[in-house]
């Protein structure tokens, strides 16, 4: 009985058949090229026997070739130089702008300088004046309440850290200073029926000697013409950073010197 080959050893045996058409084919191929060369190689020789120069004009072709092929390759290789360097450089820009900005929380005196006339104000417009610096240095609910039956409160408003903030305004002029009696009015209501934690009294001009001992004895903070400017243009502090402690409210034991 006879047994099959395998199949797999029949498809390795056809894979290592040989091909006659494919040999025939590259050797007529060979042929050809060896002719060609064969044939150049005549009419190189023939034009050299001919005119002996044209050694030294070949030889010069050749030289330029090659000098023409290392050039090309140089040329590449400082394009694919250049093409990586300018690759990273946009890399980096785009790091650059993709990275976002930090910024640092400004300070007073680095804040933008403000010139203001309080002098040529009316009595109106300071107390507009001193509610705007109010909201510029971060305080809340800022109103404006000055006038006919304000009971001594101009500008009302809540300061960063959340305390009440009561601010009465005197634009005085220079040779007007606040007295004792101010201070006393102010004195009476700021705390019982405004209910301030901070309270102020801003004037453009000074205060005598009794207004400044009875504001301390209050817990009052005063501040002048020279300090308003400061708090202004931001080379000062601000009212309610500098406030002492509140003392008893409606406190009226000074005299009412000026």
């Amino acid at each position: 009985m006879t047994v099959p080959a395998p199949r797999s050893a029949f498809v390795k045996r056809r894979r290592y058949r040989f091909d006659l058409r494919s040999t025939a084919l590259f050797f007529v191929f060979l042929a050809v090229l060896v002719s060609v060369l064969g044939l150049a190689a005549r009419v190189a020789a023939g034009a050299v026997e001919r005119r002996p120069a044209w050694v030294f004009v070949l030889a010069l072709i050749g030289v330029a070739g090659c000098l023409g092929l290392r050039r090309r390759w140089r040329v590449a290789g400082v394009a694919r130089r250049a093409a990586v360097a300018l690759d990273e450089a946009a890399r980096e820009a785009a790091r650059h702008l993709e990275a976002p900005a930090v910024s640092r929380p400004s300070t007073a005196a680095e804040a933008e300088v403000t010139v203001v006339d309080y002098a040529a104000l009316t009595p109106e417009e300071f107390e507009e004046a001193i509610a705007a610096l109010c909201e510029r240095d971060g305080c809340s609910g800022v109103e404006v309440v000055g006038g006919a039956g304000d009971l001594g409160a101009d500008v009302l408003a809540v300061t960063p850290d959340g305390r009440r903030i009561v601010v009465q305004c005197k634009r005085y002029d220079e040779s007007h200073r606040v007295g004792s009696q101010d201070l006393q009015r102010f004195g009476g209501t700021c705390f019982t029926v405004h209910e301030a934690d901070v309270a102020v009294l801003v004037s453009t001009s000074d205060f005598t000697a009794p207004a400044l001992e009875y504001a301390e004895q209050c817990g009052i903070l005063c501040v002048d013409g020279e300090s308003l400017e400061a708090w202004t243009n931001g080379t000062g502090p601000r009212p309610w950073d500098v406030a002492p402690e509140a003392g008893t409210p409606g406190c009226e034991t000074v005299g009412a010197g000026f």
